[in-house]
């Protein structure tokens, strides 16, 4: 399948003349009032039953603050914060919080490239070696490893090569260079082994290809067209935010961390929870002007099978056919396909899970390494889909509290 779509892709954005000037696009319009009051909750969904499992589940030691936004049938129809920014004289989280989007940026990275491409400004399948990016790879892979066969996460590395060096304080260039000498888990390009670190590699790709910087360029093409006024990208523009949540563990408070920041195309992006929603309103399609129906299908079709993105959890085992695009997963759950990416970096997590048939979907953004707002998302769909009851928090049971490791870093 991946062989027949890069043909067609090919001759695609081969036919297309570069274009270098960003999309041209009004901002869209803030809402007039959001849906943060019961009064104001509408749709398939039983949002005040949510509503209760989510005080439930805030009353769990793992967790401290969380914002949350539900599109249904492609109208946002719940928004809501939980919780306080700080467990440290702490204010309460609302629409206006930001948080880190953590490894969810991954998805922002997937789209800029796939829509470059569809402007003619580079092609997914050219070779990295075209961008003489400071990735090395065993056997001078790199020269051959595609745009697409990076954003998907086929560059045969060992998982999570060498985030440890990162973590560490080593600069991200110097890593991508030592990881020629690192054992493959697999030939280049034949199997998904997920990144940090290398799929940053993506913004040397694009500062080349658009001569601007990788942050300028997500701005300009994506969040100012999207009236995403909260997104930005860089541990300084989370600071400077008016209102932000801080990163706590257990009930305490953690230092914010850089590291990951130094990689933003992997785990850059911060915005309140409303611009998260627009972020996913977008994915669904509602925003045609800025991302065409044939970006998103570029963006979010399988190329590559994957591990389960939840491991075996109960929520993990119920997913069936994991896949993985540009920067962004897909799965089957309950005979529906669901589309979406998660993160997490010490202190904060981070979730988006939609439906594209539907245009229904959850996002969650939380400053805690609580794994519970993972297991909820099942409920969401449980409640649009009018299923049975399925306690996926299990509370009282032996998974709850933090409850293992269930996103991607």
């Amino acid at each position: 399948m991946a062989g027949l779509a890069a043909a067609g892709w090919m001759a695609f954005h081969r036919s297309r003349a570069p274009k270098t000037e960003p999309v041209a696009v009004a901002p869209a319009a803030t809402p007039l009032a959001l849906p943060l009051k019961p009064g104001d909750w509408r749709g398939r969904i039983d949002y005040r039953a949510l509503d209760a499992r989510i005080q439930a589940m805030m009353a769990d030691r793992s967790m401290e603050g969380l914002a949350i936004a539900v599109v249904e049938d492609g109208r946002l129809s719940f928004v809501r914060g939980y919780g306080l920014t700080s467990p440290e004289d702490g204010e309460k989280v609302d629409a206006d919080t930001v948080f880190r989007w953590a490894s969810l940026s991954k998805t922002v990275a997937g789209t800029l490239s796939a829509r470059l491409a569809r402007d003619g400004v580079l092609s997914l399948y050219d070779p990295l070696g075209k961008f003489n990016t400071s990735l090395r790879l065993p056997g001078d892979a790199q020269n051959r490893l595609t745009v697409e066969q990076l954003l998907s996460q086929r560059t045969g590395l060992p998982r999570n090569a060498y985030d440890g060096w990162l973590e560490g304080g080593r600069d991200p260039r110097m890593i991508r260079g030592s990881l020629a000498v690192v054992p493959p888990q697999c030939p280049p390009a034949t199997c998904h082994t997920y990144q940090n670190v290398a799929y940053d590699t993506i913004r040397e790709v694009l500062e080349t290809a658009t001569h601007r910087p990788y942050a300028e360029e997500a701005r300009q093409r994506l969040f100012l067209p999207l009236g995403m006024t909260s997104a930005t990208i860089g541990m300084e523009s989370l600071r400077s935010a008016k209102h932000w949540a801080r990163p706590s563990r257990g009930g305490r408070a953690l230092p914010l961390a850089e590291a990951y920041y130094r990689i933003p195309a992997a785990a850059g992006v911060n915005s309140n929870i409303v611009d998260l929603a627009r972020w996913m309103q977008a994915q669904m399609g509602q925003a045609p002007a800025v991302l065409p129906a044939a970006v998103l299908t570029d963006i979010q079709q399988p190329r590559v099978d994957t591990n389960r993105p939840y491991g075996n959890s109960p929520l993990g085992r119920t997913l069936d056919h994991p896949g993985y695009g540009l920067g962004m997963r897909s799965f089957g759950y309950k005979g529906h396909r669901l589309v979406g990416h998660s993160g997490a970096v010490d202190g904060y997590r981070s979730t988006m899970m939609f439906d594209p048939a539907t245009k229904t979907g959850v996002v969650m953004l939380w400053n805690s390494d609580g794994s519970l707002p993972f297991k909820l998302q099942a409920e969401v769909f449980d409640l649009y889909y009018h299923l049975p009851f399925t306690d996926w928090l299990q509370l009282k049971g032996d998974d709850a509290g933090n409850g293992g490791a269930l996103s991607d870093p």
